[in-house]
């Protein structure tokens, strides 16, 4: 028998699956990070290589594994340059000791970013978009013709509207503002004393610019945001409806580029921002629907990983 690999490598890990021909997944692996932008190319050949036997290992397979496929979708991976590395990871992937047999073709090996895989796992099929809203934020769609757009994904400084740093940025800044006076009141000015253990709210000079806190550290903090609009604050929910305003521009524009106004498809949200409080999920597909009754917003189906197995599933079938 013969099976595919759909692996979704991230910046804080990489999780593989071993798939056969009926969709099923026999074995799930997980390592560490795969990004090799951050953590190198030898580093991410090993964080890959372990996922792929721990999944082996998983589904505990008595005869021969056969992979005639492999997915991986990559975060960063966009440019002509990242395939040709990464197509490289795979020539070494094939060298090493790994309890496979490799039947690979050119065509059967895809390599492509995390939000392809995400858009075929959370939906079940690489059509429809995916909205991703975490610590940063990217739209991804692709149509039944194979035609994609992306809008956003443009990082912290360029872009990254409706995603959990920029909604934590706002709350900081109303904050400041409210202290300040230049604003009305907002219980975020509390909510971030408390939730940052501050004697004061002055306290955030230290800890955004002299503990050098980064990307990751400030989206952490729109939980505070996230909480205050659900119990009602109005600085904190305008904050929300402009995330959520953002998020519906760019599904809407990935709309009229690839799809029709009439499409009946599905918009799959995934990302920290989507599990909050204030009903920012609610908020987003009561907007879109308005805009595309026939599009229908939903929470992922499956994981990324499974994703990436579907695509590679599609490849041994043409």
């Amino acid at each position: 028998m013969s099976y595919v690999l759909g692996i979704d490598g991230g910046g804080s890990k990489t999780v593989c699956v071993l798939m056969d021909d009926s969709c099923q997944v026999l074995g799930r692996g997980e390592t560490g990070s795969s990004n090799y932008q951050s953590i190198g190319i030898e580093a991410t050949l090993e964080s890959i290589q372990s996922a792929i036997h721990n999944a082996i290992e998983a589904a505990i397979i008595t005869n021969n594994v056969n992979i005639e496929a492999i997915c991986l979708g990559l975060a960063g991976v966009g440019r002509a340059a990242d395939v040709e590395v990464v197509k490289g990871l795979v020539e070494e992937l094939q060298n090493n000791k790994l309890p496979i047999t490799w039947a690979l073709q050119p065509e059967s090996i895809i390599i492509c970013n995390d939000a392809l895989i995400a858009l075929a796992g959370g939906i079940g099929q690489p059509v429809g978009i995916v909205v991703a809203a975490g610590t940063g934020s990217i739209v991804f769609g692709r149509n039944h013709q194979g035609d994609t757009k992306r809008v956003g994904g443009w990082g912290y400084i360029l872009g990254d509207e409706g995603s959990a740093y920029k909604i934590a940025i706002a709350g900081m800044n109303a904050a400041l503002q409210s202290y300040d006076g230049r604003e009305m009141s907002t219980s975020m000015l509390e909510g971030f004393k408390q939730h940052l253990d501050l004697d004061s709210i002055e306290d955030l000079i230290e800890v955004v610019y002299r503990r050098g806190w980064g990307v990751k550290q400030i989206a952490a903090l729109a939980p505070v945001v996230d909480f205050a609009a659900a119990s009602g604050d109005i600085v904190a929910n305008i904050i929300i409806d402009d995330a959520v305003k953002e998020l519906v521009k760019a599904t809407s524009t990935v709309i009229d580029a690839i799809f029709s106004y009439d499409s009946v498809l599905e918009v799959v949200t995934t990302g920290s921002v989507w599990r909050g409080r204030c009903k920012i999920h609610e908020r987003f597909a009561a907007s879109i629907a308005k805009k595309f009754p026939e599009v229908k917003v939903i929470f992922p189906r499956d994981e990324p990983a499974y994703g990436a197995g579907l695509l590679a599933l599609e490849t041994t079938r043409n």
